[in-house]
């Protein structure tokens, strides 16, 4: 076969007339007189039929030993018929065969353990495919968002000699006898690298050991973090907004398509692009979350996921909890100069019960508090001997926050389980494939 090849969704835009298409087959039917297929490709599926009167011996043999996932190439003339799965089906006249499958493993019945375990075939599947498609413009529009913004992308190490978020979730990796861990974060890096270019901004995959097994959580995820001199905390809080805003806006122009494959309903998306965050402190959470849903809460817990739930709830939008209790969050968030018991921190959680998406903060910038929280936390102040010198030689006000990448998808996507927004995900019972 020597024609030019198109993709599926080219095929269908042209409508009508001959094409030639190439791809996988994604199901199949047979009968003496007609074979059924649907081809995919990464652009969408179409229905092929296959004539016995119209094809050759030699054609129809071949068609007749195809299973799920045999790679081929066909031409044939395509026409819009409404019985078919998208809306147009192709009469083949012509196929070639790249390579014939074996009994394709994947069906409807089989466990999400199962599922899990043959990830590396899953993933051709309608929906995980239409969730990485997003996944790639969700990365795309951070990127773009903060190059927007004047902002460089900065790198940071994966390995390093002290926890940026807490001792008890590192992973500790043996590195030529000397122990050392697996970065939580690039943040610590990321407040030396800011008194050169001010504004930067990373994605890159942060590890957390926590032994936890719910469908919110995985070891090891992508991180967008930012961090910029002169940031006060009012701007934090419009820069972390504007970013949802952004990825939001652009998946919902982008991905029509793929967000009815995964029936998500955009309506309630819609309301992060149109309308502005509610922004509240903790204080008025506590008081909200007793009024409309029964819950006393004693001040200075921090929120769980159960509060979490309960208070997007209420909203249609994410939303900006700010002026957390300092015991509850970390080390260098600064403290608000209005009332000592809490810091110019906050979290921004998502609606429909997809928890927190955003965790930011304006920094400590006294050296002698820094020391004196690292302490509290059972932490040895020189192990952060680099951190601390950024406050030694010319500190400025400073802010930062970091953002799972995948707890967005989720939620964009509608996922019941975060394991579905990344194609190999890795958690406390899973490093497999």
């Amino acid at each position: 076969m020597k024609d030019k090849f198109i993709s599926i969704k080219e095929a269908m835009n042209k409508g009508k007339g001959k094409v030639s298409i190439r791809g996988w087959v994604y199901r199949e039917r047979k009968s003496n007189k007609f074979i059924f297929f649907v081809v995919r490709d990464s652009t969408n599926i179409i229905q092929c039929v296959i004539k016995n009167e119209n094809v050759s011996k030699e054609i129809w043999d071949a068609a007749d030993k195809v299973l799920i996932e045999t790679s081929l190439k066909v031409t044939g003339t395509v026409r819009k018929d409404k019985r078919a799965p998208t809306g147009y089906e192709l009469e083949v006249d012509d196929m070639e065969i790249v390579s014939y499958a074996e009994d394709f493993p994947m069906g409807k019945d089989q466990s999400y353990e199962f599922q899990l375990d043959m990830r590396h075939l899953g993933l051709r599947s309608r929906k995980l495919t239409a969730m990485m498609k997003i996944r790639s413009t969700v990365f795309g529009a951070i990127h773009e968002y903060f190059r927007g913004l004047g902002y460089f992308e900065f790198q940071s190490p994966s390995i390093v000699n002290s926890a940026g978020e807490g001792g008890s979730t590192l992973f500790t990796i043996d590195y030529f006898g000397k122990p050392v861990y697996l970065t939580q974060t690039w943040q610590l890096y990321a407040e030396a690298a800011i008194f050169a270019l001010e504004k930067i901004y990373t994605i890159a995959p942060s590890f957390r050991a926590e032994k936890s097994k719910t469908s919110r959580h995985l070891t090891e995820y992508w991180h967008a973090e930012v961090e910029a001199t002169w940031l006060d905390f009012e701007g934090l809080q419009d820069l972390g907004e504007g970013l949802l805003k952004h990825i939001v806006k652009s998946v919902l122009e982008k991905h029509k398509e793929d967000l009815e494959i995964l029936e998500r309903d955009v309506s309630k998306l819609e309301p992060t692009v149109k309308k502005k965050f509610p922004r509240m402190t903790y204080d008025d959470v506590l008081k909200l979350l007793k009024e409309k849903k029964g819950m006393d809460i004693k001040w200075g817990k921090d929120l769980r996921t159960i509060e979490e739930d309960k208070l997007s709830e209420l909203f249609d939008t994410p939303v900006i909890v700010t002026r957390y209790p300092k015991e509850v969050k970390a080390f260098y968030m600064k403290e608000d100069p209005e009332n000592k018991k809490v810091v110019l921190g906050y979290d921004a959680i998502g609606p429909e019960g997809y928890g927190e998406l955003i965790g930011a903060s304006e920094r400590e910038v006294d050296i002698e508090e820094l020391k004196r929280k690292l302490k509290a936390e059972g932490e040895d102040p020189e192990k952060y001997k680099f951190y601390l010198d950024t406050r030694r030689y010319g500190s400025v006000p400073h802010s930062g926050f970091g953002m799972g990448v995948e707890r967005v998808i989720s939620w964009i996507c509608g996922l019941d389980n975060i394991k579905d927004a990344i194609p190999f995900p890795r958690t406390m019972t899973r490093t497999n494939p």
